[in-house]
């Protein structure tokens, strides 16, 4: 994040902020000390920053989830992903988020536990569908239909399936994550091809009311 302008927006603060609140998180928690931290270290007024989180730990939280979707973009450039057939796409993409979350997985597991919450779970439901359909967005897709839906519904339990395993993996490389990952986007695949071949026997499927009409009105 570049320096904040002589005069930022409560926006600009946050996204300034949010990088590094993370860090001081592992330890205070996401919490005022850790904003108060992350403020003076960035050189922002800690009141300011207050400012720019009024909902606390959840708003601190979603704007770290947000420079995180930042930093897989970036990471990940169109041109890169154009080469890639779609299943290495959306594993490349998991792969750059947990990359960036590594740093800071007691952190994560901390912000894990908070939108657990049940005051939190809507808010948390909101973070984990953003960022399942930036992932498909970046890969690609483009429906507008229910697939819009199923679509991000699959990829955001399997995302967060896999961030429960990344959160304890100690094996080299988070290689027990990988493969984790590898064998539920299998699953996405094959689910999708199901749907699409039964998507295309309903296409040719007879239609019952236009043979009724047919009964009742013969083409000559």
């Amino acid at each position: 994040m570049t320096d904040l302008p002589a005069d930022p927006t409560l926006d600009e603060v946050r996204a300034h902020l949010a990088p590094e609140l993370a860090a001081n998180a592992a330890f205070d928690g996401w919490n005022a000390q850790a904003l108060d931290a992350t403020a003076g270290a960035k050189g922002v007024d800690p009141d300011i920053a207050r400012l720019a989180f009024p909902g606390g730990a959840v708003d601190m939280i979603d704007a770290w989830f947000e420079s995180v979707d930042r930093r897989m973009a970036e990471a990940l450039p169109p041109e890169r992903l154009a080469a890639m057939k779609i299943r290495e796409k959306i594993a490349a993409l998991v792969e750059a988020r947990l990359a960036i979350l590594a740093p800071e997985r007691e952190a994560l597991r901390r912000a894990l536990a908070i939108l657990a919450m049940p005051q939190n779970i809507v808010r948390a439901a909101r973070l984990g569908w953003r960022a399942a359909d930036l992932m498909w967005r970046m890969a690609g897709d483009t429906a507008t239909d229910y697939n819009h839906y199923t679509k991000r519904t699959i990829l955001g339990g399997v995302y967060g399936a896999t961030v429960t395993v990344f959160l304890d993996d100690e094996s080299e490389g988070w290689a027990d994550t990988r493969a984790f990952l590898a064998r539920r986007i299998e699953g996405i695949m094959r689910f999708e091809k199901t749907k699409a071949q039964l998507l295309a026997r309903g296409q040719h499927r007879p239609s019952l009311s236009r043979f009724v009409g047919r009964l009742r009105y013969p083409a000559v």
